[in-house]
C-alpha cells in the first residue's frame, strides 16, 4: 500500500507575474491565503501556475520559494514534467534538493510518446529521486494517452505515488484502480469530476477552484473523505456553473481574471495567455457577481 502525498485540496496555484518577473511577496500572500483556508496541499509551477512559460531558472527559485514560505505547514507538490526527460530528472532533482514533498509530472507533450516511452520516462526518472511522483494526464492539453495497463507497470515502482487524472475517462479510472489497487493514488485533476472520482477511491483534486474558494474546496474533499457524498453530491452541483466559467476559456486565464476582479492580485498573463475576450469576461463578472463574490 502506498500512503498518499497528501489527502484532500491541493490548490493548483497561479503565479504572480509582473512586469520584471514573479512577485514573489504576492506568492506569498497567497500561499499564507490558502493554508489559513484549510488548503491541505500545495502545487507550485503547475499548469495554471503558467509553468510553460518560466525559463528553468525562473521555475527553481519559485519552487524554492514556495518551500521556504510553506515551512512545512502543508504539502508542497512542485510541477517538474517536460516533453524533455533530461530536463524532467533536472528540475526534479532541483525540487527534491529543495524540499519539496511531492514531483508532479505531466505526460511528454508535442512530442507524446507510445505507451513503452512513457513507461520509460518515467522509470528513468523515478529511479533517479527519492521523492514521490504523482503522473498528471491531461491529454487534452498534451495530446498523450495513459492506458490502465501502463499505470499498472509503472505503479510497481516505489517513487510512483499516483495519477492527477484529467482525463474525464471514468472507465480508465475503473480499469486502473482493479489493476493497481492501493498501489497507485488517485486524485481528481479537475474540480468538476471531484465527487464523482473521490467515490471510486481518489484521494482528493488538485484543484482551480481553490485557488478563489479553497475552504470550500476543502470541505468538499472532506465530505467525500468521511463517505458523505450525499452533502458532497449537493455542493458539487452547487459550484457547477462556476467550474463551468472558470474553464470558459483555456486555464488559467480565467481564475486568474478572476482573482484580480475579486481584489486578490494575480498579476499578469504571460503570452501566449493574453486577457479574456470581453463576452466571455462579461460572462465571469456575471457569474461571481451570482455566486455572491463579486458585489456591484
Amino acid at each position: 500500500m502506498k500512503k498518499p502525498i497528501f489527502t484532500g485540496s491541493c490548490v493548483a496555484i497561479v503565479t504572480p507575474f509582473h512586469r520584471d518577473g514573479v512577485d514573489y511577496e504576492k506568492l506569498g500572500q497567497l500561499i499564507d491565503f490558502q493554508i489559513a483556508n484549510g488548503t491541505d496541499a500545495i502545487c507550485i509551477c503547475g499548469t495554471t501556475g503558467e509553468s510553460s512559460t518560466q525559463s528553468m531558472q525562473e521555475h527553481m527559485v519559485t519552487v524554492e520559494y514556495a518551500v521556504q514560505k510553506v515551512a512545512g505547514r502543508c504539502k508542497v507538490i512542485a510541477g517538474t514534467g517536460s516533453n524533455d526527460t533530461a530536463a524532467a530528472l533536472t528540475l526534479s532533482q532541483h525540487a527534491e534538493s529543495a524540499g519539496a514533498d511531492g514531483l508532479l509530472m505531466v505526460t511528454p507533450y508535442y512530442n507524446k510518446a507510445t505507451q513503452s516511452g512513457l513507461i520509460r520516462h518515467y522509470e528513468y526518472i523515478a529511479d533517479r529521486v527519492h521523492t514521490p511522483i504523482i503522473l498528471y494526464h491531461v491529454p487534452s492539453r498534451t495530446g498523450c494517452h495513459f492506458q490502465a495497463s501502463t499505470y499498472a507497470a509503472l505503479s510497481k515502482h516505489p517513487m510512483i505515488n499516483g495519477i492527477k487524472e484529467a482525463s474525464g475517462n471514468f472507465n480508465l479510472v475503473s480499469q486502473t484502480v482493479a489493476l493497481c489497487g492501493d498501489e497507485m493514488n488517485i486524485w481528481s485533476g479537475d474540480d468538476a469530476t471531484v465527487v464523482p472520482m473521490m467515490a471510486m477511491g481518489g484521494k482528493g483534486v488538485i484543484s482551480v477552484l481553490a485557488n478563489i474558494l479553497p475552504q470550500a474546496v476543502h470541505k468538499l474533499t472532506q465530505l467525500c473523505l468521511e463517505g458523505n457524498f450525499t452533502e458532497a453530491a449537493k455542493m458539487q452541483a452547487h459550484y457547477q456553473k462556476l467550474n463551468d466559467t472558470l474553464f470558459i476559456e483555456v486555464n488559467p486565464i480565467p481564475v486568474k481574471t478572476a482573482m484580480n476582479l475579486l481584489g486578490m492580485d494575480a498579476g499578469d498573463l504571460r503570452l501566449p495567455m493574453c486577457e479574456m475576450e470581453p463576452a466571455n469576461l462579461a460572462v465571469l463578472r456575471q457569474v461571481l457577481a451570482e455566486y455572491g463574490l463579486l458585489k456591484g
